[in-house]
């Protein structure tokens, strides 16, 4: 009897051992990839269903000891929808990425400085992004106004998963900006020349595209402030580029300073209607917070900087130093 307890025990002991080495074996085997493969997990998908379409991939063997692994650990059965990267990591280790949703991440990026048409563009070709804007009414869709979306978009990297909608990415911008300008709003200077932050917001994408050296934006924003603060006109070309929209070629010219457009500053008092792009938050403070100064023209050097005068004379001056031709604003 003894021995027959014995050998019932050591049975036991062996099939336990082969069982766990199993176990193991199972825990430890790897996707059967060469590289990393992105697959899609579609929505409803159950557990012996994904394991189903990678054995008939060949990526697994069987299923059948993963089905008992999911016995001993409900949580592999919670699978999430959505684009994953697999690698040749354990088929454990692959299942358990679903599981917690890791999905892969692309990023949609809009630059300081880009005009509307620009980023509708770039969002149009973004990968794995549905595109759902409607154009005839995307101020309302995207901030929930009848208006023109121009200037509403912060300048940003933006994150999103397969399948995310491209309104939903430009929404996070619209947000991000309406809470900038807001809190920059609130901590304005005073006497400012412009009275609502839309205003503000219009004076920021001018000077964002004024300058492409950040530290010059202040300078830029006392310009164009004590220019409306005197009743001058702004006089400046990004406007007019911006009026011109695909009738520019490039080349400002000088019937095109004399156009009468709704943005051509050189023609019209004050602000054009509406942004000519997407500003930054270092323009935006310089828009409600410009440095005092007596400056009230400024020409590029042709470096990206800019020389600052206070008089039409010293201006002229400049004009002559840097662009090597006699030029006078037009009034």
């Amino acid at each position: 009897m003894l021995k027959v307890i014995l050998s019932v025990a050591f049975l036991a002991i062996i099939s336990t051992a082969i069982g766990y080495q199993q176990l193991q074996a199972t825990l430890q085997s790897p996707l059967n990839i060469s590289e990393s493969t992105q697959f899609e997990v579609k929505k409803g998908t159950g557990f012996n269903k994904l394991c189903q379409q990678w054995q008939a991939k060949n990526w697994v063997e069987s299923c059948w000891r993963y089905q008992v692994i999911a016995k001993l650990d409900p949580t592999l059965t919670d699978l999430k929808a959505g684009l994953y990267e697999l690698s040749n990591t354990s088929v454990i280790n692959n299942i358990k990425k679903i599981n917690q949703g890791q999905q892969i991440s692309f990023s949609f990026t809009i630059i300081e400085g880009q005009a509307l048409r620009d980023v509708l563009a770039n969002i149009k070709n973004a990968p794995n992004l549905n595109n759902d804007l409607k154009l005839d009414e995307l101020g309302k869709q995207i901030i929930n106004e009848d208006t023109l979306l121009e200037g509403w978009l912060f300048p940003d990297t933006y994150h999103y998963q397969h399948n995310d909608t491209a309104s939903s990415v430009l929404k996070r911008a619209a947000q991000t900006m309406q809470q900038t300008l807001s809190d920059a709003w609130q901590k304005r200077a005073n006497n400012l020349p412009y009275n609502t932050a839309y205003e503000a917001l219009i004076m920021a994408s001018i000077i964002e595209k004024e300058t492409a050296v950040a530290s010059e934006r202040p300078l830029i924003a006392s310009v164009f402030v004590n220019r409306l603060n005197t009743k001058m006109r702004l006089q400046t070309d990004p406007t007019v580029i911006y009026g011109l929209g695909e009738n520019f070629d490039g080349d400002i010219k000088y019937k095109d300073l004399r156009n009468h457009t709704p943005y051509n500053t050189y023609r019209i008092d004050g602000l054009p209607p509406t942004p000519i792009a997407m500003p930054s938050k270092e323009a935006i403070l310089a828009a409600v917070n410009p440095p005092q100064s007596d400056y009230v023209y400024f020409v590029a050097k042709g470096d990206g900087s800019h020389q600052f005068s206070t008089t039409l004379k010293q201006h002229n001056a400049a004009v002559k130093t840097y662009i090597s031709v006699s030029y006078t604003h037009l009034t």
